[in-house]
């Protein structure tokens, strides 16, 4: 992986515009992995709000409450999966948007921790432009706690942080996939459901940690957030928009 501005090689931005199903959408990130190891794509970007999920990690299936939290993310509307990847329960939904960022790299295990701090700052650098007070770093009690969290402050009391990206790797031999997820509008429903999953698997966190950058920066939209994170990556490496559906050949209608 380059730095910004040193002549990373072209990106190619794909708008995925509906949801395949919370199952279909992790399985089709995995699919393109596999077409950049095997030299089918180059590094490409893929954008989606997706239907209401919660991700939990494979440590949580090993909890004596996972099925009930599973049943509680259901009663809540939110659908339940297991992810590969490590860490805790996740929840995102409509109001979120995913970044999936796909590239072939011979050495795909090196820089793999210099890749979370890297793209922690972009996406960072991406809501400060969008007006959020965001910086990178793990906030105490947070759900799903990672080193390489982005949070924002409440510009009204600064004490009071939340957590607004949440960030994770998959590497293989001749690729990587870095996810991000970004909880922009409608917190409510993230904080609720975590709520109930949490208490069912036992695990201690402060919901306050819970929110939507729209809470910080009111009338905030995913699209305005989009519009910035596309302008930061710019920086990185240029950028072409390409039809999702003509992309390697995936039809947006099929898993």
């Amino acid at each position: 992986m380059q730095d910004a501005g040193t002549g990373a090689q072209q990106l190619t931005v794909v708008r995925q515009e509906h949801s395949l199903g919370a199952a279909a959408d992790l399985d089709l990130a995995l699919e393109l992995l596999g077409k950049a190891k095997a030299g089918r794509i180059g590094p490409t970007i893929r954008l989606y709000r997706p239907v209401p999920t919660v991700a939990f990690g494979q440590r949580d299936t090993r909890l004596p409450g996972f099925e009930a939290a599973a049943q509680a993310c259901r009663d809540r509307g939110f659908e339940p999966l297991v992810r590969k990847a490590g860490g805790r329960a996740a929840a995102y939904h409509q109001g979120t948007l995913v970044v999936d960022h796909i590239e072939p790299h011979a050495d795909a295990i090196a820089g793999s921790k210099t890749r979370f701090g890297f793209f922690g700052e972009l996406l960072a650098e991406a809501l400060r432009a969008a007006g959020v007070q965001a910086a990178v770093g793990e906030i105490p009690g947070e759900y799903c706690p990672g080193e390489f969290s982005v949070h924002g402050a409440d510009p009204a009391n600064p004490t009071r942080r939340i957590k607004l990206v949440g960030t994770a790797q998959r590497v293989v031999a001749g690729g990587w996939l870095f996810s991000s997820v970004i909880v922009v509008e409608d917190s409510a429903p993230i904080r609720a459901v975590l709520t109930d999953s949490y208490a069912a698997l036992g695990l201690d966190w402060d919901p306050a940690t819970a929110g939507a950058a729209s809470d910080l920066v009111p009338g905030l939209d995913v699209q305005t957030v989009e519009d910035a994170l596309l302008s930061t990556y710019a920086g990185y490496a240029p950028l072409r928009i390409a039809d999702f559906s003509s992309h390697a050949g995936f039809d947006s209608g099929k898993a």
